[in-house]
């Protein structure tokens, strides 16, 4: 057989691979999400709380922004709509990452300590897919379109109307930012090959999540603002989505500059996962 043949084999044979290793995933994913769905069903009462409580939570944001602008027409550059538009873009994105991320990062360190993570090694699925979706919580999907909500009124209340490749954007760099926090929180659970328990290294970044939400260009340059922007660029996740919506962005950098951070964060938290791998000798040895 011809080497170009041979070439043209090879590659359509590990398309098809590819194509099916992606189609078995989305049939296990959709069978995780129904699981899921069955079993917040179950206790509806809880789920219906847990609503209201994060409906609480924002609904306390928007009352502290709207405190704040009582004694002041702007923050930095930032005027009153333009950082609830930031509170509900920042709200938006940690919502959608409560209902597909959250409760499985939290969960790695209890796989490792039980030696449950031994049974999801030996299935024929990537073992960090199945840790990181295993769970789902429809109520941040509800509680993120509250976050769209908002989003929608503060831009009526700017006078902006997005463009379709503006929405695009906004979205595409909204994927960035959830992915920082999905890279950096997996890293951190990844400890817990370690120490065996992570949580409270794990919800101690979730509460700096938080930062997420401040305008970027009310922190003057220095530690704070080069650490959080460049070694955990929370500054970056909501703001520079939010920025494209309220064109405020001052340059394509900032954009790339998220994206970059994200691929980082992917790239080192997949490594910190292998290694972390390596290094497991599950709970009964």
């Amino acid at each position: 057989m011809k080497p170009e043949l041979t070439m043209a084999v090879r590659t359509g044979g590990d398309a098809e691979t590819l194509a099916a290793r992606a189609r078995r995933l989305v049939r296990v994913y959709a069978l995780l999400l129904r699981n899921s769905i069955i079993r917040e069903m179950n206790f509806k009462v809880n789920f219906l709380l847990w609503l209201v409580v994060e409906l609480l939570w924002f609904a306390l944001q928007l009352v502290f922004v709207a405190v704040i602008y009582e004694h002041t027409d702007r923050i930095a550059t930032w005027s009153k709509y333009e950082v609830v538009l930031l509170v509900g873009t920042h709200h938006f994105i940690q919502q959608i990452f409560n209902a597909f991320l959250l409760n499985n990062c939290v969960q790695l360190s209890e796989l490792v300590r039980t030696g449950k993570l031994d049974f999801l090694l030996l299935l024929p699925v990537n073992t960090r897919f199945l840790v990181s979706v295993k769970q789902f919580d429809p109520g941040g999907l509800v509680n993120a379109g509250t976050a769209v909500a908002v989003i929608v009124y503060a831009l009526r209340q700017l006078g902006l109307w997005p463009t379709p490749a503006q929405i695009v954007g906004f979205l595409l760099l909204c994927l960035a930012g959830l992915l920082v926090h999905y890279a950096v929180m997996f890293g951190l659970a990844s400890i817990s090959f370690w120490t065996v328990r992570a949580e409270g290294i794990v919800w101690g970044y979730y509460n700096l999540f938080n930062i997420a939400r401040l305008p970027d260009a009310a922190f003057r340059r220095g530690w704070f603002k080069l650490v959080f922007t460049y070694a955990l660029p929370l500054l970056l996740v909501a703001n520079v989505p939010a920025k494209v919506l309220a064109q405020k962005l001052g340059s394509p950098w900032e954009m790339l500059l998220l994206v970059v951070m994200a691929a980082a964060c992917h790239a080192i938290s997949a490594w910190v996962w292998r290694v972390s791998v390596r290094h497991y000798t599950s709970a009964s040895s």
